[in-house]
């Protein structure tokens, strides 16, 4: 059971709670889980039009649908800021769980989505954002984290976690922390949405970007050479993020060929290693 709420980052009231429910429907697939009963969480403004609460609220009731969940209620309470979620229940066989702790040194890292919504996002309220960049960003955020979860279990998965408000680098530590090993990503190989390095270097990063690499840097090697706003798009806030996902080196191929023949997005952004660190080359 798992439950996740955030005010609006979209303009469009649909797409912000579809975001929303795919975000709050992601923790149940990180851990290999299959969503089946949800609820409403709603704090409306009483002077929101009630076409736009209905637009919220459809939105999020379709993304269920979508993922074959019954949304059975809920409760809505007064706010001067719109917050939407969802409380989200799941089952999940017992040898099927994915944790973060089940990383073994040599095996490969795979990204389902791309990073940097946190820039976009912080970019769409600055009116910064091209209209064709938020629009991408969007749509993946919209996207279910269903048929990546089904493929890393389908391919032995070891270990998971979505990639949410902690950044890649600071759920990608509580991966390695909670399994006693370190992580080597690749970051020419970390997909990122597009204008994401220009938003980046016109410094458009969430609050929490900040937050993250204070806490998390000090577990973190990175290049000389790798300037600042590059560093800061790895600490960069996710909303409605992908999978990351370890598999074994004899499963990779095999993993990634059937990844390519299903359509389903997927990254090999790195390996697991023993540094006990987080290295970015």
């Amino acid at each position: 059971m798992t439950t996740d709420f955030f005010t609006p980052i979209v303009d469009d009231p649909y797409d912000y709670g579809q975001i929303s429910a795919a975000n709050s429907l992601s923790d149940i697939y990180a851990m290999g889980g299959t969503p089946f009963l949800a609820l409403n969480i709603a704090a409306l403004p009483p002077q929101l039009p009630t076409e736009i609460a209905s637009e919220i609220l459809r939105g999020g009731a379709e993304k269920a649908k979508e993922a074959g969940v019954v949304i059975a209620g809920g409760h809505t309470i007064q706010d001067k800021e719109p917050k939407y979620g969802l409380v989200a229940l799941g089952f999940v066989p017992l040898d099927h769980i994915l944790t973060k702790g089940g990383l073994q040194p040599g095996d490969v890292l795979f990204l389902s989505k791309p990073i940097g919504s946190g820039v976009i996002s912080s970019a769409i309220k600055a009116e910064k954002a091209r209209p064709e960049e938020a629009a991408e960003a969007i749509e993946w955020m919209k996207r279910l984290n269903k048929d990546a979860a089904e493929h890393a279990i389908n391919h032995g998965a070891r270990a998971a976690t979505d990639i949410t408000g902690f950044s890649l680098l600071g759920h990608a530590w509580e991966m390695a922390h909670a399994s006693n090993t370190g992580l080597l990503f690749n970051f020419k190989a970390i997909p990122l949405y597009t204008g994401t390095e220009r938003l980046a270097d016109e410094w458009n990063f969430a609050g929490g970007a900040f937050t993250n690499a204070e806490f998390y840097e000090p577990h973190v090697v990175f290049p000389e050479q790798m300037g600042k706003e590059k560093r800061m798009i790895l600490f960069d806030p996710q909303t409605s993020g992908g999978l990351l996902f370890a598999i074994s080196k004899e499963n990779t191929e095999q993993c990634e060929q059937a990844a390519k023949q299903a359509h389903i997005p997927l990254w090999k952004v790195g390996e697991v290693t023993t540094s006990g660190k987080i290295e970015v080359k």
